[in-house]
């Protein structure tokens, strides 16, 4: 157990250089703003997303409608915060799918590795990694109709091959190490290995990956909604909000404006926050950038 990845390091050692990492906390920053106005937005919203106001519609921001309205008179800061709800409901939903499928795929595929129970997780993971998120959906779609629940069936199908390929290629890495080697010669199975040993020191990689995935999810989510596969009516999105406003944006920009940004600082402040972690957990890298 020498050689086992991971080191005891002093404490509060992690929580300083935690602080010291500038993407990590701000994009840390970024990401807890918005999952902040997701859940505000179970109990308050400034006005009610589905009531329409004909009368003041299309209004530019001010100091009632802080981001504006659109063409029905709905408050577009009110929807921004809906919407992030619906995204973040969404994506986290999807990366777990693909997380809690993939993981123990890679694990037992590295298990069997050039064995037959390998080259079938694989080969599995291939045809349906061919197949883009889009694609998916729209096969779903097609036969259960939009939604977000089928949206977030296509992005965690999408999901799980990317998961299971990274699981697969760390725990080969494992596989050969002394202390792997050890507890196979003592008895343990490959079951036991694998959720003992292997699993415990890939966590780091995959928690990296989750957050970037993550962010994936979102823009996927926002790609389906955007092309109706997603969120149906009344629910606000922030893909359906961009397409809502693309035959009005040369007279009312707002309406692109804010869902955009709030889709860019998102999707920036996740990755921000991944590149953070992955610092954070590699030391090679910190002693590099040191």
């Amino acid at each position: 157990m020498a050689d086992q990845v991971g080191v005891t390091k002093k404490p509060g050692g992690w929580l300083r250089t935690s602080l010291g990492s500038r993407n990590l906390m701000l994009g840390l920053i970024l990401t807890m703003v918005f999952v902040a106005g997701a859940l505000v937005s179970f109990v308050w919203t400034p006005f009610d997303v589905t009531k329409m106001d004909i009368a003041h519609k299309l209004a530019t921001p001010n100091t009632t409608n802080w981001f504006g309205t659109d063409h029905f008179g709905r408050d577009i800061f009110s929807m921004i915060m809906v919407g992030a709800r619906t995204s973040i409901a969404v994506a986290l939903v999807a990366v777990s799918i693909g997380m809690f499928i993939g993981v123990p795929l890679g694990l037992a595929a590295a298990a069997r590795s050039g064995g037959w129970g390998d080259e079938i997780i694989m080969r599995g993971n291939d045809l349906v990694f061919a197949f883009p998120a889009l694609l998916i959906a729209i096969m779903i779609t097609a036969v259960f109709g939009p939604s977000a629940t089928n949206a977030i069936i296509a992005i965690g199908i999408f999901n799980i091959p990317v998961f299971a390929r990274l699981t697969r290629g760390a725990a080969l890495t494992l596989w050969t190490r002394d202390y792997v080697l050890s507890a196979r010669v003592s008895g343990k199975g490959a079951v036991r290995i694998s959720a003992e040993h292997i699993l415990p020191n890939i966590t780091n990689l995959l928690i990296v990956q989750g957050t970037i995935q993550f962010s994936l999810g979102i823009l996927a989510e926002a790609g389906l909604s955007y092309v109706g596969l997603g969120a149906q009516p009344p629910i606000p999105s922030w893909g359906r909000m961009l397409a809502d406003s693309q035959t009005m944006i040369s007279f009312a920009p707002h309406m692109a404006l804010f869902p955009g940004f709030a889709i860019l600082l998102t999707v920036l402040g996740l990755n921000l926050m991944g590149d953070g972690l992955r610092d954070l957990f590699d030391p090679r890298i910190r002693r590099g950038r040191g």
